[in-house]
């Protein structure tokens, strides 16, 4: 079975992990058990590709899942990484970097007046629950099918990639009181909104939505919806908590509110303000942000909270992204956009691309965008899971989920993208053969 499997080190690797760690791994998508094979094991990476335990070298359009904005080990990033680690790895104490970046993100999202950084995007959405119930007095939170906010447990039902992926609905172990305030609706469906409003309106401390739900799908919002939720927490006196954390800096402006210049009152924010390390962020106005301690009641820590390395590395990765990045990547998306559709459409398979910037998602088709996860034909996983076997076999590496997204790096070429469309081609003529 090893010498026979196309990537036999990173075989062997994961059986003996799967000996010490749970199913093999740290987080269940990585796993691979939806598109016919066993976890690739990464030895390195360098802009936009990464070399494998066995020598195989992918272009790589995960990014660590988004993170890495500029591709993997930028010189710049690097380089702040090794300045700050020979002051320090970890001080558990205030320190400039974060004031550097939090000057960063305030000065991209005009609704927060002040940040607190915490370790990653779960722990940032999960204070900013915490901090809106304080605010309000109120219990109730109103979240979305299909949208993803970490493995908080009152978020962690009908939430998106990797439970879609595995076929849960939501977790064990979470009692049924820690979700018995959770409100699920579906996406873009005004009229169950207005409803859930005139029945729960009292009762809501927060909603919280991805503005571009980009973890079940990539589902771009009507602007009439968002606004429209926006309008409703204002009537009813709820806060309103924009999930930013896949899209935060991914955007010129900032974040899909500044895009769509509707101002949410939280922001949750991680991947790309770590620069490749782990961090998350939230924040808002100042009356909101001063019931957190230790001004106001409301209490959250975290021994690493503001690490320095994050905190640089971070600042290095937004310090890079100007009008030329943002164009760059633009360009690319236009162009990876209109190659691979052409590829679809001459072989007639059943998915369009469809990207909104420098995220993309292999989409099944549609008369419109899909805009609620409810419209995610079941099929869609099988059929994925063979486009991703061939791509994977010749050098491309796609999320493995036909629910996740893909990212484009400012380290991406044309001449990747020209690489993916052959490889797409002759993975289709494989597939046509097969059937």
């Amino acid at each position: 079975m090893k010498e026979s499997h196309p990537r036999p080190r990173s075989f062997s690797l994961h059986e003996k992990a799967c000996k010490h760690l749970v199913g093999g791994v740290n987080s269940p998508v990585r796993a691979f058990k939806s598109v016919h094979g066993s976890p690739v094991y990464f030895a390195q990476a360098k802009g936009a590709c990464v070399t494998d335990e066995d020598g195989n070298e992918y272009v790589d359009y995960i990014q660590s899942w988004g993170p890495m904005i500029h591709g993997h080990a930028p010189e710049n990033v690097l380089d702040a990484i090794r300045e700050t680690m020979e002051k320090g790895t970890s001080f558990g104490a205030p320190h400039v970097g974060e004031i550097e970046m939090a000057l960063r993100i305030k000065a991209r999202f005009p609704n927060i007046d002040k940040v607190r950084f915490v370790s990653s995007g779960t722990e940032a959405v999960m204070s900013a629950v915490r901090l809106a119930r304080g605010v309000t007095g109120r219990d109730g939170i109103l979240k979305f099918e299909g949208c993803y906010h970490g493995h908080v447990d009152s978020l962690l039902a009908k939430a998106g990639s990797g439970i879609a992926t595995l076929g849960i609905a939501g977790s064990p172990g979470i009692p049924q009181g820690t979700v018995g305030d959770t409100l699920i609706l579906q996406l873009n469906d005004e009229e169950m909104l207005e409803h859930a409003f005139s029945m729960h309106g009292k009762t809501l401390a927060c909603v919280i939505i991805e503005p571009l739900p980009a973890n079940n799908g990539l589902l771009p919002q009507r602007p009439e919806f968002l606004q429209r939720i926006r309008d409703l927490c204002d009537e009813h006196q709820v806060l309103l908590i924009f999930d930013e954390v896949i899209t935060g800096f991914r955007f010129q402006q900032g974040g899909v509110s500044s895009v769509l210049d509707i101002q949410p009152d939280i922001t949750t924010l991680g991947k790309a303000i770590g620069g490749g390390l782990p961090v998350g962020a939230y924040g808002a106005r100042d009356e909101i942000m001063s019931q957190l301690a230790p001004e106001g009641p409301v209490y959250q820590a975290g021994t690493l909270s503001g690490n320095p390395l994050a905190m640089a590395a971070g600042s290095a990765a937004i310090d890079l992204l100007d009008n030329s990045c943002y164009d760059k990547l633009e360009a690319l998306g236009i162009y990876l956009e209109d190659s691979i559709n052409q590829i679809l459409s001459k072989h007639n398979f059943p998915f369009n691309l469809v990207r909104v910037g420098s995220m993309f998602w292999m989409s099944p088709p549609s008369d419109d965008l899909i805009r609620s996860a409810a419209d995610i034909p079941s099929e869609s996983g099988s059929r994925y899971a063979d486009l991703h076997y061939g791509l994977l076999a010749r050098g491309h590496m796609l999320a493995p989920s036909a629910y996740e997204i893909g990212f484009l790096s400012t380290a991406h070429t044309r001449e990747n993208i020209d690489d993916l469309c052959r490889a797409l081609d002759s993975t289709l003529i494989e597939i046509e053969v097969k059937t």
